[in-house]
């Protein structure tokens, strides 16, 4: 796993965990709702969160990927340090 997927692991947690407490205080404080309708909150964020995380893991990470402008620019080392290993052997 890497380093990102673990960052928007914890993320998604937390931001998971308030919007699930945000729910229980606007069910507790100005909605009237059945006892019942909070163990299915908790089970709707528990869901959610799963799915957005199994989601996200199956999803190829392209930013290992190298940009035009960073290969253009390892060509262009890696030539000086031919050129010089060339003038060596001469």
């Amino acid at each position: 796993m890497k380093k990102k997927d673990v960052i928007f692991t914890i993320g998604l947690c937390i931001f998971t965990g308030i919007l699930w407490m945000a729910g229980e205080l606007v069910m507790g404080l100005w909605l009237a709702v059945r006892p019942k309708a909070h163990l299915w909150w908790l089970i709707g964020i528990v869901t959610f969160t799963l799915v957005v995380n199994v989601w996200h893991s199956f999803i190829e990470d392209e930013s290992g990927a190298k940009d035009p402008y960073r290969e253009k620019y390892d060509r262009k080392v890696n030539g000086r340090i031919q050129r010089k290993k060339n003038k060596k052997k001469k």
